[in-house]
């Protein structure tokens, strides 16, 4: 009788190489599916050591580029941040692991996949609503969810002791009492030490970016091209150096980020169950885009589409957060972000100092900005007595709701 088959996300770290050697003790056909979304891997020693613990395959997928053009740049243009600070590193990721999961799923004629996150967490979520929303009759086995499971492993000593038994390597130290989370957005540090939100971290908790205290003492100024609000170039003044191509350009603006120190954020955040978590994050060629991407809206966007955006954008960080990537309130908000980044063309130039990423200068080719209206030196662009119309019109209310406070006064005192 042939074996049922089974897509296992894979890290190849602990958690993930146990989950494997656990599921071909349970008699499945593991197939072992590992996503190339920026992390730094030896995907080659990752794949030999699942072919040693027994999946029947190994599938290594490069995600970086489509990673970088149709889930960061989307993120950037809609200024997707959750909870006012968190740029969405691995939420973002968690999508398009998940989707070509479920076409190795189909094109193996897999009727399981699995992963290797836990009952408490976002992780959970984000891949078992991208399993469903693509593949709906898909079956999921989510062994920390499972009370076989629970019941063999309270915790990484025994999952450490599961290895040692099976010889499967572990690398599981206590150099890193904390656990991580890397693609070409950001690098995250949580859990163990770093629970405790009253803790302060050593600086060698970071790892992508240098200290602030130790980035250079020279500015680096760069300069930022948009194009319907995607980063199209990216030019480093300093050195010259220039970058077109999306992945390309993404990675340059990590790495001078990282060498400014430019990115950093400790947050404590609310997971989609409920629960709070402290995170540290990395993420240095975000926070670069981001802020030019906001200040070239800034001089290209109508006022009040830009307010309708600001409602919308939190919306959009809560849904990308929560694991709805695939969802038809995903699509109708990324349509209308597509329509208000028409025309948001041009190039800001930005200052990377000691953690700090200032805005220097921007232009624009649709530019809204009119130094004759709106000068403070030149009469011109309008009547200015027309202001006098216009503040009382817009007294009216101010002035009915004074008359209706006078009268109810004068009640009380009588």
């Amino acid at each position: 009788m042939a074996k049922e088959k089974v897509v296992l996300a894979y890290s190849g770290g602990l958690d993930t190489s146990v989950i494997l050697k656990w599921l071909i003790d349970r008699n499945y056909d593991v197939i072992c599916f590992m996503a190339d979304v920026g992390q730094k891997e030896d995907f080659a020693a990752a794949e030999q050591k699942a072919k040693n613990i027994g999946a029947s395959k190994v599938i290594i997928k490069d995600c970086k580029k489509e990673f970088v053009t149709d889930y960061i740049f989307p993120a950037i243009r809609a200024n997707a941040i959750y909870e006012n600070r968190y740029l969405l590193g691995t939420s973002l990721a968690r999508p398009i692991i998940a989707k070509y999961q479920i076409e190795v799923a189909k094109q193996e004629g897999a009727e399981y996949v699995a992963h290797g996150a836990t009952g408490k967490g976002n992780d959970q979520v984000r891949f078992e609503l991208t399993y469903y929303a693509l593949k709906p009759d898909i079956k999921i086995i989510s062994p920390w969810k499972m009370q076989e499971w629970l019941d063999q492993f309270k915790g990484r000593d025994d999952m450490i002791a599961y290895a040692k038994k099976h010889n499967i390597p572990v690398s599981a130290t206590k150099k890193k009492p904390y656990s991580e989370d890397e693609n070409l957005m950001h690098i995250s540090h949580e859990a163990g030490i770093l629970e405790d939100p009253g803790y302060i971290p050593d600086d060698s908790v970071y790892s992508r970016t240098v200290s602030p205290w130790n980035a250079p003492d020279k500015p680096t100024l760069i300069e930022v091209y948009f194009k319907d609000g995607t980063p199209v170039k990216i030019v480093n003044k300093n050195d010259g150096t220039t970058k077109t191509d999306p992945l390309e350009l993404f990675m340059y603006a990590n790495e001078v980020g990282a060498a400014n120190g430019v990115g950093r954020i400790d947050m404590v955040e609310n997971r989609f169950v409920g629960i709070k978590s402290r995170g540290l994050y990395e993420t240095p060629g975000g926070t670069i885009l981001l802020t030019a991407h906001r200040d070239i809206e800034a001089i290209a966007m109508d006022r009040e589409v830009m307010m309708l955006r600001d409602m919308l954008s939190p919306r959009y960080a809560e849904i990308i957060y929560n694991g709805f990537w695939f969802s038809p309130e995903m699509d109708f908000l990324t349509a209308a972000f597509n329509k208000s980044q028409e025309y948001i063309d041009g190039k800001v130039t930005l200052e990377l100092y000691k953690g700090n990423c200032f805005t220097r200068a921007r232009t624009s080719p649709t530019s809204l900005y009119d130094e004759d209206l709106g000068s403070m030196h030149k009469a011109g662009g309008f009547d200015q007595k027309d202001s006098i119309g216009f503040i009382k019109i817009n007294a009216i209310r101010l002035m009915a709701h004074r008359a209706i406070l006078d009268k109810l006064a004068k009640k009380k005192s009588k």
